[in-house]
């Protein structure tokens, strides 16, 4: 396969266009208004690409509560040490300047789908005649019973990016050799399916680059299986070995609960006590999409395949991990790519431009120590009312060292790719 620049990512993402039209809006008077809730992989790609692709014949306003936007993709490699904080945090200023987004740092409260209107916190209102919706995750504090939001002051989840991933770096660099560290892994689906092991790769490499070899990091997955697993066991032995154990579902029995006084897990098996214990819950679409109607009891939204349009409403459109995306995994690449589809088909409506048919792809890299990157990823069009996968890749295990490290440089040419559509 070939590496993936910056000029290529851009392409692959961009023919990935459109496909239902809903009656077009050409406003004698006033340019059409497309609100764009949530400033990540999805929001901000969309807002941005809908300004620059428009050239000024559509109002764009894009509503993120944070002024600074930490990525959650590569935060992983900030936990190593790869990154430093600043590097994966981002403003909106080449937005607003550069394209004439007018960009809300405030709370969107709720969506009124009736009078096509976002409701602020403040109470104020923000008309739309096209609405993208990419709030990305909520988690469901309780899936883990003993969890809950104050609990993860003492067991961080950090699977929402900033000050729990703060919080997580410091309780990882303060652990000594010979203690353990517990991760709960989340059952399916959840926000990136390699993350929590990439997370756990990581870990070990603080730990190693320490010299404390003797310490251990024990994965309880409530799933039997997990992307790239033979990857990631194969980098384990090799790199971390005796470090890292994951018991699954037959092994552990289930996970009954948390006690987060105590630091520990418990499980049919056994009760797990980490210095560090590291909870990931069960997650759902971000709430403001539920409160407005927009998902179904999957609590994730339904959305057309060939438009990323909500089969609920459609002035409304939702990309990204709030989605129900077929075959596509919960990614930032994902939601990149489903929110140029989306952007797409909202100019169609709204001037008439011309759309294509939706093409959509992914990659997922993760870093299992140094210069030993993994990848997976594939090509996607809408077929049999979803988003399927047409062809796949994935590394294979025994690949040579320049193999790897060279995936690992795609990954950092993808993350400033990404971050240019994102925030400009």
């Amino acid at each position: 396969m070939l590496p993936l620049t910056r000029r290529r990512f851009a392409f692959a993402a961009g023919t990935a266009l459109a496909g239902l039209t809903a009656p077009r809006i050409l406003r004698a008077q006033g340019k059409p208004r497309v609100v764009v809730i949530g400033g990540g992989a999805g929001g901000g790609t969309a807002a941005h690409q809908i300004a620059k692709d428009s050239a000024g014949a559509i109002d764009v306003t894009l509503i993120e509560q944070n002024k600074r936007y930490t990525t959650c993709f590569f935060s992983n490699l900030y936990l190593g040490g790869y990154r430093d904080l600043e590097s994966i945090t981002h403003g909106y200023d080449k937005l607003a300047s550069g394209y004439g987004i007018a960009v809300v740092n405030a709370r969107a409260a709720a969506i009124d789908r009736a009078a096509r209107q976002v409701v602020m916190a403040d109470g104020s209102k923000i008309p739309y005649d096209r609405l993208l919706v990419s709030p990305g995750i909520d988690l469901i504090w309780d899936s883990v019973p003993g969890y809950s939001e104050a609990a993860s002051e003492v067991m961080p989840h950090a699977w929402k990016a900033g000050p729990q991933t703060r919080l997580l770096k410091a309780r990882l660099d303060a652990v000594e050799n010979g203690q353990q560290i517990v991760m709960v892994a989340p059952p399916n689906p959840y926000r990136c399916p390699p993350g929590p092991y990439e997370r756990a790769s990581m870990m070990a490499h603080v730990l190693k680059a320490k010299g404390h070899t003797g310490a251990k990091i024990v994965i309880l997955d409530p799933k039997p299986k997990f992307s790239k697993q033979g990857l990631f066991a194969e980098g384990w032995e090799k790199h971390y070995p005796g470090m890292v154990e994951w018991y699954g579902p037959d092994v552990h029995g289930g996970i009954k609960g948390v006690d987060p006084a105590a630091g520990t897990v418990q499980t049919d098996f056994d009760t797990f006590k980490g210095a560090l214990v590291n909870v990931i819950p069960a997650q759902r679409a971000g709430a403001i999409a539920a409160e407005a109607g927009l998902t179904d009891a999957s609590g994730f939204c339904p959305i057309d395949p060939a438009s990323m349009r909500s089969k609920v409403d459609e002035a409304v459109f939702v990309v990204g991990d709030a989605s129900i995306a077929g075959d596509m995994p919960k990614s930032a690449f994902s939601a990149n790519s489903q929110a140029k589809v989306a952007a797409m088909t909202i100019r169609g409506d709204l001037t008439g431009s011309r759309t294509f048919p939706a093409r959509y792809s992914n990659t997922c890299w993760s870093l299992i120590e140094t210069d030993d990157g993994v990848k997976v990823g594939a090509q996607y069009s809408p077929a049999d009312g979803k988003i399927a996968s047409t062809t796949s890749f994935v590394s294979k295990t025994g690949e040579p060292a320049d193999l790897r490290r060279d995936n690992y440089g795609e990954s950092v040419g993808w993350y400033e790719s990404i971050t240019t559509d994102i925030f400009g």
